[in-house]
């Protein structure tokens, strides 16, 4: 209760009945059957808002920002911090949840790069000493930057130095990044609220 606010009994609120249910992993449908079966005997509406919710949800909902990787650090960083991101309700642009069989990888990456708002460039040395797709993926949104006069790039930081990034882009270099090694949670944190400040 606020300052100022009215203090309300709890015999005032009205129930409705509806009850959701969120879990981080997926709900076996014979857990799922019984619970609805017994929250349907006391009069309650059950609604299960679980992974799979999560990920069904974020394949119609135009991603906020582009996770740009090294692959070998999919499984240690990109893959969490997509899952922290779209937990904290930021759909994201990422490989794993965003490519489908048969889809064009450079179409997809493209079509990524130029459409989300921003780009997170998770900067390791296996980044950095990849010549590969993660060069051409910054390339892109370097050049986005440019063309849009935006900040776009928001780098994180995980076991490179400041001379590592230079030697990579004395540009990039200057931009200031969020370090992993404040956690997964800190990390999507910030990125969150550089994603929704004002453009």
């Amino acid at each position: 209760m606020g300052l100022g606010e009215e203090q309300t009994d709890g015999k005032d609120l009205i129930f409705t009945g509806q009850v959701y249910l969120y879990s981080e992993r997926p709900v076996k449908a014979e857990h799922k059957a019984r619970l609805l079966q017994e929250a349907a005997a006391i009069g309650h509406r059950l609604t299960f808002r679980s992974v799979e919710y999560m990920n069904e949800r974020n394949k119609y909902e135009k991603p906020l920002a582009f996770i740009s990787h090294d692959s070998r650090d999919k499984k240690a960083i990109a893959e969490p911090l997509a899952l922290q991101l779209q937990r904290m309700m930021c759909p994201v642009w990422f490989d794993q949840y965003s490519l489908r069989v048969g889809d064009s990888l450079r179409g997809s990456i493209e079509k990524g790069l130029q459409e989300c708002p921003k780009c997170i460039l998770i900067l390791t040395p296996n980044f950095l000493n990849n010549n590969g797709w993660t060069k051409v993926e910054y390339d892109s949104i370097f050049t986005r930057e440019l063309v849009e006069r935006q900040r776009v790039i928001l780098p994180v930081w995980h076991n490179v130095t400041p001379e590592d990034v230079y030697k990579y882009s004395p540009i990039l270099a200057d931009r200031f990044g969020a370090r992993w090694s404040e956690g997964v949670e800190e990390t999507a944190r910030k990125l969150l609220l550089a994603i929704e400040a004002p453009a």
